[in-house]
C-alpha cells in the first residue's frame, strides 16, 4: 500500500514549505504520494490552481516528481540534504554512472615543481597560457581566467558572485542532479528548459527568460544525462535569444571537453556576465578536482575574490600536472582516441536499441538516455537480469520518464544483450482479470 502525505497550508508557498519541512523532519518519506491536486484543493478550501502552483514549486526544487497518472511523489532523495548514491547490488553490471574508462585516461606525470608561496598568482603562468590557447582555439575569449575545484565548484562560485536567494535559474530538463541539489541548497529556483538532441531549444530558452530567469546554465555538449550537443546552428539560435536579454547571467558547463565527441560551440560572449567552465575530470581524471573558467572581468574577479577568503587557490601542483599533459602531443592523441571510443560505445547501444525499435538519445558524452513509460518497472526488470541503470527520476523536473545508461566502458556484446533486455522490459504484460 502506498503511503500518502497530505500537506497543509493557506497558499502555494505554505504548502510547498510544509512538504519540504516534513521531508526534512522525516514525516514524509521518499516515495510518498501527494494527494491529487483537486483532492487537496477541496480539503484545504483552496483553488486547484493554488495547489498546482505549490506542486510545481516542489518539482522545481527537486523535492517532488510528477509521474503522470501515477501522481506526484516525494523524490527518492530530495535535495534538502546530501543525495546518496544509488546502491548497486553485488554482481550487477554497474551502468549507473557516466564515468570515464580508466584505460583511456593519461598516466599522470611525475613532477618536481617549485614551491608556490603566499602571494603568488592563483593561476600558474604555464597552465594559464595553455588554457587560454585552448579557449581561443574554440573562439572563446580568455582574457580573464580562474581555476576552480571542478565544474560544479565553478558553477556554485559564479552563482554566488551574482545571484541571491529566490532568484530563478534556467536549467536543462532533464539535467545534472547535483545542479538541482545545489540550487535548492542556495535557495534558488530552477526553471526547466526542454531539450532535444541538439540541446536546449530556443523556444525553451525564450520561455525560461519570460518566466523571470536571471541566469541560464547550459551544457553545450555531452549533456548529462541525454548526451545532447549543440551544432553551429543551435548555438547561433540560442545566441539570438540571449541577445535580447543582455542582463542575464550565462554559464556554460563544458565538463567533457575534448573527449565529448562533439565540436565546441559557445554563446557565453553574447552576454555581459558570463562564464565557460571546462573540467578535466572526464579527460584526465576525476580525482584531480580541477576546472578552468573563462569569463568577463567582473565575474572572474568576484570568483577569485571569494576563493581567496576560503581555499585561497587550487593547488599549483595540480595545475602543473594538467599543464604538463596538455603540452604533450601524446595526450592530444589519447583524447582523440577516447572520444572515438566513447562514440563507438554509445553507438553500440543506440544501434542495438534501434534494431528493437527502441528510441534513444546519445549524441555525445558517456551515457545514453532511453525514454520509458515506467521507470521503476524497467529498472527493476533490468536489475533482475543483472543490469544496474539509473532511473531518470533523479535527472528530471517536468520532462518525461526515462532511464540513463552509462556507456563509458560498455562493450559491443554487452550492448547487444542489454538492448534485448530493455526491449523485453518494455513489453506490456497483460493485466490479470479477477
Amino acid at each position: 500500500m502506498l503511503i500518502q502525505y497530505r500537506p497543509l497550508g493557506r497558499n502555494a508557498s505554505e504548502i510547498s514549505r510544509d512538504v519540504e519541512t516534513a521531508v526534512r523532519e522525516g514525516r514524509a518519506q521518499p516515495g510518498a504520494l501527494l494527494p491529487p491536486v483537486r483532492t487537496l484543493a477541496a480539503a484545504l478550501g483552496l483553488s486547484p490552481v493554488t495547489v498546482a502552483s505549490a506542486y510545481r514549486e516542489l518539482r522545481e526544487k527537486g523535492i517532488a516528481r510528477g509521474n503522470g497518472r501515477a501522481g506526484t511523489k516525494i523524490t527518492g532523495a530530495p535535495p534538502i540534504g546530501p543525495r546518496p548514491a544509488l546502491a548497486v547490488p553485488p554482481g550487477a553490471r554497474n551502468l549507473m554512472v557516466g564515468s570515464p574508462d580508466p584505460s583511456l585516461l593519461p598516466e599522470l606525470p611525475s613532477l618536481r615543481p617549485q614551491h608556490r608561496l603566499y602571494g603568488d598568482p592563483p593561476v600558474s603562468p604555464r597552465f594559464g597560457r595553455l588554457a587560454a590557447e585552448r579557449f581561443a582555439a574554440d573562439g572563446i575569449a580568455a582574457d580573464h581566467l580562474a581555476v576552480v575545484g571542478g565544474a560544479l565548484d565553478g558553477v556554485e562560485r559564479v552563482f554566488g558572485a551574482w545571484l541571491r536567494p529566490g532568484d530563478r535559474v534556467a536549467v536543462e530538463d532533464p539535467g545534472y542532479p547535483p545542479v538541482l541539489d545545489l540550487l535548492s541548497a542556495l535557495d534558488l529556483s530552477a526553471v526547466p528548459m526542454a531539450l532535444d538532441e541538439g540541446g536546449v531549444t530556443p523556444a525553451a530558452l525564450q520561455g525560461a527568460l519570460a518566466r523571470g530567469s536571471t541566469a541560464v546554465l547550459f551544457t553545450p555538449r555531452a549533456q548529462a544525462p541525454t548526451g545532447a550537443a549543440w551544432d553551429e546552428q543551435r548555438a547561433a539560435a540560442l545566441a539570438e535569444v540571449l541577445a535580447a536579454a543582455p542582463g542575464v547571467l550565462v554559464i556554460e558547463d563544458d565538463h567533457a571537453g575534448p573527449v565529448s565527441g562533439a565540436a565546441a560551440h559557445s554563446v557565453a560572449g553574447v552576454a555581459r556576465r558570463w562564464a565557460t567552465i571546462r573540467s578535466v575530470s572526464k579527460s584526465i581524471g576525476p580525482d584531480l578536482r580541477l576546472a578552468v573558467m573563462a569569463g568577463d572581468a567582473v565575474t572572474v574577479s568576484r570568483v577569485e575574490g571569494r576563493q581567496a577568503l576560503g581555499t585561497g587557490w587550487v593547488s599549483g601542483l595540480l595545475q602543473e600536472i594538467v599543464a604538463e599533459l596538455w603540452a604533450d602531443r601524446a595526450t592530444g592523441r589519447l583524447f582523440a582516441r577516447a572520444a572515438t571510443a566513447y562514440a563507438q560505445r554509445r553507438g553500440y547501444l543506440i544501434d542495438a536499441l534501434a534494431a528493437h525499435e527502441v528510441p534513444a538519445m546519445g549524441r555525445s558524452g558517456l551515457a545514453v538516455w532511453v525514454p520509458v513509460a515506467d521507470e521503476p518497472a524497467v529498472t527493476g526488470a533490468l536489475l533482475e537480469r543483472g543490469w544496474a541503470v539509473a532511473p531518470g527520476e533523479r535527472f528530471r523536473i517536468a520532462s518525461a520518464p526515462a532511464i540513463r545508461i552509462g556507456t563509458g566502458t560498455l562493450t559491443r556484446e554487452e550492448a547487444t544483450r542489454l538492448a534485448a533486455d530493455i526491449a523485453g522490459s518494455l513489453v506490456r504484460r497483460p493485466r490479470r482479470s479477477d
